[in-house]
């Protein structure tokens, strides 16, 4: 799990629609919706301190909560939320029920690790990241946090495919219908050359030929 799991009180809604979202605002808390795991909707209204900063704190998206809706409690994940384009705070969240064998796909962050043991950004290459995240099919209960990228050996030219990276049991990437690259080592202007004396030696002997 990216965070460790926590738990929200909520009120239920009796009503809904954009009337209802508004006075639930008004009052200070964030309309949100449960869905899923073959149940009705369920509106609710957060508190919205706490949903802000759920939000803004990181893995809130892969993170399974446990809603507290009267004394009754609901296992969630966040599955997507509004923010206000001018202000960046919560106006609407919505969250999938979750079973013991519900399963999701989610965007898991990429990280990189031993920048300093390949040869080729030593060199001068460029760390070029084609994908800061990607899509995994995985049990609810069993989110990673990120997946690990190693660049110990990594040279100039070289690709690292999702084929290369070690992942836990039951998370499989949902682009299934191919190796699909992550990032790239990439060449740059300022590269040092690989071989450079020996470079030098042959201009020599060509210059002391010609003489």
């Amino acid at each position: 799990m990216s965070h460790e799991a926590y738990e929200l009180k909520a009120e239920a809604r009796e009503q809904v629609g954009k009337g209802s979202a508004r006075a639930v605002r008004r009052d200070g808390k964030v309309p949100a919706v449960i869905y899923g795991d073959k149940q009705p909707p369920l509106a609710i209204a957060l508190s919205y301190k706490e949903i802000y900063y759920k939000i803004h704190g990181g893995g809130f998206l892969t993170t399974v909560a446990t809603i507290d809706v009267g004394g009754k409690k609901i296992q969630v994940l966040p599955k997507d939320y509004q923010l206000d384009p001018v202000k960046d705070t919560p106006l609407h969240v919505d969250f999938l029920r979750v079973g013991k064998n519900t399963e999701v796909n989610v965007q898991v962050p990429v990280h990189f690790i031993n920048e300093e043991l390949s040869p080729g950004i030593k060199r001068g290459g460029v760390l070029n990241i084609v994908r800061h995240e990607v899509e995994f099919h995985c049990p609810a209960n069993a989110i990673p946090e990120f997946i690990t990228i190693d660049l110990t050996g990594a040279n100039i030219g070289d690709s690292i495919h999702i084929s290369a990276v070690k992942l836990p049991a039951g998370v499989k990437p949902v682009i299934a219908d191919r190796d699909f690259t992550i990032a790239t080592i990439a060449g740059s202007a300022a590269m040092k050359p690989e071989i450079e004396a020996p470079a030098a030696e042959a201009e020599a002997e060509a210059e002391a030929t010609e003489e």
